[in-house]
This record gives C-alpha cells, structure tokens and sequence, in this order.
C-alpha cells in the first residue's frame, strides 16, 4: 500500500485530497499546522501529523514521524487579493514562505528518500492564475509561477533518480478558504483609484461563469500521483482546463 504525504489538509483542496486517497486505499497522513483528527473519519490507514511548512523544525520532525513517503503533495498555501501598490511587503513575504519556499523545503525534505529508493512522485499544487494574466492577484502569481518553473526544472533533475514532479493548477473555487487564507481583506487593498479597475473584476468574482470545485482538484491529484507518462501540468476544474487549452492552442 503506498503513503501519501499531503499539506494543508485541514481545509479546502488537500481536506478533499486526504478523502480521496484515503477512499482509494492509501496510507495517508495528512498535515496539518493545528491538526484537528475531527475533519477526517478515524481510520488504520490515517495519520494527522503538525506541520508547518515555514518552519525547518517542524519540517524535520513531520518528514521523521512520517516515515517512508511514495508521493508528497505540496498543497499547503495562502493567498493575497489587491491591488500591488496598496500589500504590505510583509504580506506578500509570508506568501511567498508559504507558496514558494515552503513548497520547496517540503521537496527538499523528501528527495534524499526518495532517490535512495530510486522511486517516487512530488505533485506541487499552483493555480490557474498561472495559465493567463490575472490582474489584483500579481503577489500571488508570482508565488505559483515561480513553483511552475521550478517544478519543470526539478523534473528534469529528478527523472535521473526515478522521481517524477507533476503539477496540478487548479481553478477558481469559491467554496475554498484562500480569502480567509489571506488574513487581508482584500477590499483593504483597493485604494479609491483602483476601485473603477477593480470593481467589474471582483463582479465577475461574485459570478464566475466557470468554477472548479474541491472534488476536481482531488481526482486531478490523484491522476497525477498515479500517473508514469511524460504528462506534467494536470489542470484541475472546467475554468482552468478552459484556459490550458487557450494557452495551448490560443483563441
């Protein structure tokens, strides 16, 4: 039976994650910073471990109590709405700790097992913001799209060992936390000469035409992590397919 590593597992798209795997029959521990064992049911193939993945220490002890790890999934991950001139530089640091360094300290934390076993799969979770420009969200873009970039560098690294590196970009899904995720509301980042730019964009926020919902990024997890073709980007929901395939074939 393979183990499954996922962070961020107390909410949104890695809660739905630890669901899916645990259904399909795999180990999984599921990380948490405050672990809370009530979000998932009780079972032999479960573990809840603390983790926070800006903290070297905590790191070292989750990848120690975690044992032999066949897929780590990097879902961990807040967000930041608003206009660039108006977020704290503090803020958009504590973005990219979470998206982009910690994302990078979890890798780093597995690889030596991995490549000692000459086996494995590191699936990093961005965002469909990466697939086309998105305006009051440049911070948070920046922080997927550096991932994207090292993701493909890191495959090319890692094939020699017999690791794959998938990427999973999911779209918009209003039912996630990434707002509350922000701890910035993001109309406290408008100033009154955005507020004619940002107004229709966050109208179209309230009513997106095309959504993605936790369920989708679950299963496109889960074809990632059981995936052994040359495939790397797996677009999660209707939204961000859509856009992968204007990226790909334009119109």
């Amino acid at each position: 039976m393979q183990t499954i590593l996922i962070t961020g597992a107390s909410s949104g798209y890695g809660l739905e994650t630890a669901r899916h795997f645990l259904a399909g029959g795999w180990n999984v521990i599921a990380t948490m910073r405050r672990p809370d064992p009530a979000v998932l049911p009780q079972a032999e193939n479960l573990r809840i471990l603390p983790l926070d993945v800006t903290d070297a220490d905590s790191i070292a002890a989750c990848i120690e109590a975690a044992g032999p790890v066949d897929v780590l999934v990097n879902n961990a991950g807040i967000g930041v709405v608003g206009a660039f001139e108006a977020t704290p530089m503090a803020h958009i640091r504590r973005v990219f700790d979470t998206n982009t360094f910690g994302v990078m300290a979890m890798c780093q934390a597995v690889i030596p097992q991995m490549r000692a076993r000459r086996a494995g799969t590191i699936v990093n979770v961005t965002s469909s913001v990466t697939l086309a420009s998105f305006p009051l969200a440049a911070p948070y873009k920046a922080s997927k799209q550096a991932i994207e970039g090292f993701s493909e560098a890191l495959a090319e690294e890692l094939a020699f060992f017999g690791i794959r590196v998938k990427i999973v970009e999911p779209g918009y899904a209003p039912t996630t936390r990434f707002a509350g995720n922000s701890a910035i509301n993001p109309l406290d980042l408008i100033p009154e000469a955005y507020q004619p730019f940002a107004a229709p964009i966050f109208a179209e926020f309230g009513n997106p035409k095309m959504t993605t919902r936790e369920a989708d990024v679950a299963g496109a997890i889960w074809a990632a992590a059981n995936d052994t073709s040359a495939q790397r980007h797996f677009p999660a929901g209707e939204d961000a397919v859509h856009l992968a395939k204007i990226r790909q074939f334009g119109g």
